[in-house]
């Protein structure tokens, strides 16, 4: 029951961020666009009427949370599965206490399970078609986009709320009560923890509660203790106290779209600064290069095609040498490479021709070759009049001649504007 497990979230032993997770909406800091007044997800919990649901985001920003505090504000059965460690078994006992549970007492069930992008055929089939008939209220948590993660089934049958990494205005809010709370937090130790220890702490969270308020308490371990008893917190105490901060990305997911998705943007509006940063992110986290350099290659020329030709020929220049030298050399050819599309003359009339031509042949425009265009490389071509016709243009002044180029029947048309190439 959930009685039992409040009492062992109380357990002196437990980490700082597990003793200080709210126990209620009000306790809850930031994600006001998914708990905020008058959000969906608010009300629902508020009138105890929830259906499935999913809640995806970084770690750190409050899913685990969320579900702790519906738990504790249903009247209905609150159950906490992960999608790792159960069974089939597991779900199954579950469903059937609450089926006795509805039929003898008139409560449903609210099912938590953790991890739900590792959901197996075996266990949705156990589960799904009593989250479908309303026995069990589902609440799925995941750091991964569920779009992509999570069984299309289950998504069709679930709200999605979307929890974003923490505000640093949040983040100092967590830090400032866990010191003062003397129940849960560090209040009864009273540590004096500077502000630049403060936002040292704030900087290596990036938004993850949980990573600020661990730091915090190895920070306060470590801390030495003043003559009259004080425990002192300055920044060499943080520094001590946490890891090299990870990159927050996933190669296969959510976090990789995103991120190539803002360097290429950044690239194509012209910000080599911001350009730079996305793609120290992605080099950090350990991305492929050889995949960066591809993708310039794309956005040079979509992006920049004819107003700078010069931007596709170093593109491919920097793929190539990627590939030969590796990495971390290879940062250095992509840094200049991304700096010189960033700040090129921008044009994407050759894309655009492209894509304007493509749509009238998918169109059904007629595509039938006049007998002046038509090969003459093969026996038998004079005979059959091909080639008829054609004049050669370098037989005339200026290697120019005027004559058709289209298909047969179908009016000339503009697809490429060559005045979109110009600065």
């Amino acid at each position: 029951m959930f009685s039992a497990r409040a009492a062992d979230e109380e357990k002196s032993g437990a980490p700082l961020a597990y003793r200080m997770r709210p126990k209620s909406l009000d306790e809850m800091v930031g994600q006001n666009d998914v708990i905020g007044p008058n959000t969906l997800l608010r009300r629902m919990i508020e009138t105890d009427r929830l259906f499935s649901i999913v809640l995806f985001g970084p770690p750190g920003t409050g899913k685990t949370t969320l579900a702790e505090v519906i738990a504790h504000a249903t009247k209905s059965r609150f159950e906490k599965l992960n999608a790792v460690t159960a069974g089939v078994a597991d779900i199954r006992q579950v469903i059937s206490v609450a089926k006795d549970e509805l039929s003898m007492y008139g409560r449903k069930t609210v099912l938590f399970i953790d991890e739900i992008h590792r959901f197996n055929k075996a266990q949705q089939d156990a589960l799904l078609p009593h989250v479908e008939a309303g026995l069990v209220a589902l609440v799925g948590a995941t750091t991964e986009n569920p779009y992509f993660a999570v069984n299309s089934a289950l998504m069709s049958r679930s709200q999605i709320f979307r929890l974003q990494p923490l505000e640093p205005s949040d983040v100092r809010t967590l830090i400032s009560r866990a010191l003062t709370d003397e129940e849960r937090g560090l209040g009864l130790q009273s540590p004096h923890v500077t502000e630049n220890a403060i936002n040292l702490l704030i900087q290596h969270a990036a938004g993850d509660a949980r990573r600020a308020l661990n730091a915090l308490e190895l920070a306060v371990l470590a801390a030495e203790v003043g003559p009259d008893g004080t425990v002192m917190v300055d920044e060499e105490a943080v520094r001590g106290a946490v890891q090299d901060r990870l990159v927050v990305y996933d190669k296969s997911g959510d976090e990789h779209y995103d991120t190539i998705s803002a360097f290429i943007k950044s690239v194509r509006g012209s910000d080599a600064d911001a350009a730079i940063l996305w793609l120290a992110k992605m080099l950090v986290a350990g991305e492929d290069p050889a995949f960066i350099a591809r993708r310039l290659m794309i956005l040079a020329s979509e992006d920049i095609g004819n107003a700078d030709p010069h931007a596709l020929v170093l593109a491919q220049a920097t793929h190539q040498t990627v590939v030969s030298i590796g990495m971390p050399e290879g940062r250095i050819a992509l840094a200049q490479c991304t700096t010189y599309l960033a700040t090129a003359k921008k044009s994407n009339a050759a894309y655009n021709a492209i894509n304007r031509a493509m749509d009238d042949v998918q169109a059904g425009i007629k595509l039938t070759v006049p007998s002046h265009l038509r090969g003459t490389g093969y026996a038998g071509a004079a005979r059959l009049g091909s080639g008829a016709g054609y004049l050669y243009p370098h037989d005339y002044p200026n290697h120019f001649v005027e004559q058709n180029y289209w298909p047969v029947g179908v009016e000339p048309k503009t697809y490429y504007l060559p005045e979109e190439d110009k600065p």
